[in-house]
């Protein structure tokens, strides 16, 4: 069974950082484009940062030079490190995991974490 399990939501002021972790089991890492993506009250989900196999890297640009997504392959994990914010961010932050190929597996998402950035 596939699990991406999101960790680091809270509540922050406005300019303060949070990071975000998210661990998915079940999958073959390697084989996955790990992505963020946040969905505000009313709002349609938005892609906030992706990052490849190799680490490159698509960052939304509402949020270029405030967040920086970054992958461990030896753990299996993505990290979405988040500077400066603002109360704009405030959604919750959900975990995708989107296969290179359909060959190679399933697209998958996280239950999400809440950001909350007070003003």
């Amino acid at each position: 069974q596939v699990q991406l399990v999101e960790s680091g939501g809270g509540l922050v002021q406005a300019g303060g950082s949070l990071r975000l972790s998210c661990r998915p089991s079940g999958i073959l890492f390697a084989n996955y484009v790990m992505g963020w993506y946040r969905q505000a009250p009313g709002k349609q989900r938005e892609l906030v940062a992706r990052i490849t196999p190799g680490s490159s890297t698509d960052v939304a640009d509402s949020v270029k030079g405030r967040f920086t997504i970054s992958r461990d392959n030896s753990k299996s994990t993505v990290y979405l490190q988040m500077n400066s914010l603002k109360p704009e961010d405030t959604a919750v932050y959900h975990c995708r995991a989107e296969p290179l190929s359909p060959r190679l597996g399933s697209d998958y998402w996280g239950q999400g974490t809440q950001v909350t950035v007070s003003s």
